[in-house]
């Protein structure tokens, strides 16, 4: 069932993104939230075989996947989750963005985790925590390049993509949000994706594989 997962989540993966487009809110705004998806995938069908990640990894990246196509469907700024939040906690805007933003920093830093561990000849510890917390805040920066870019070629167009709300320090709450998220994840999940990369190990010691 462990091999069969990552097929499944690809599959019920493939049909959620196409709901997802359908009866987007603004066609244009979906393509750019959900592109990552569009690079990342490749890049695990391509890898599967000879770096196989662990179940924890696969099942984040598809978390992921979904809340980039739910905020592509409504478009950030109107996902009916965030107006229940900003209702029921009395928030100034809808914050459905916030949470995209600690997913960025929340799953990336699983996958970090695992490439370095795996990878490098670096153990478990306090650099690992601080490498891949700047891994996290680093591609939380590029993604905010990628919006800037977007901005001054879009203009008014690439608005509902920014998803700023009217907020001028928009881009600082994202990227400490993904700060937040890198940490959050490695203190909630280091023991258990430790122990399914033992796992991941033995199965491919087992087999004769690398890791």
């Amino acid at each position: 069932m462990r091999r069969r997962e990552p097929l499944v989540l690809l599959i019920v993966g493939v049909i959620c993104l196409v709901i997802s487009r359908i009866g987007a809110l603004e066609s244009g705004t979906w393509i750019l939230e959900v592109f990552p998806i569009f690079i990342a995938v490749p890049i695990l069908v391509a890898t599967a075989r000879r770096f196989p990640l662990t179940p924890l990894a696969y099942r984040l990246i598809f978390l992921h996947a979904l809340i980039l196509m739910i905020g592509g469907h409504y478009t950030y700024a109107k996902v009916p989750f965030g107006f229940w939040m900003e209702h029921t906690f009395h928030l100034a805007r809808n914050n459905y963005d916030r949470i995209g933003h600690f997913a960025q920093g929340f799953i990336p830093a699983i996958i970090a985790r695992e490439i370095l561990l795996r990878r490098t000849p670096l153990p478990r510890g306090k650099w690992i925590f601080f490498l891949v917390t700047c891994i996290c805040l680093a591609i939380s920066a590029c993604y905010e390049f990628i919006e800037w870019g977007t901005a001054v070629a879009g203009g008014s167009a690439a608005d509902a993509f920014l998803g700023t709300q009217g907020d001028v320090w928009d881009t600082q709450w994202d990227m400490f949000t993904a700060f937040i998220g890198a940490i959050v994840a490695q203190l909630l999940l280091a023991r258990a994706h430790d122990r399914q990369l033992e796992a991941l190990s033995e199965e491919f010691h087992a087999t004769g594989s690398a890791t």
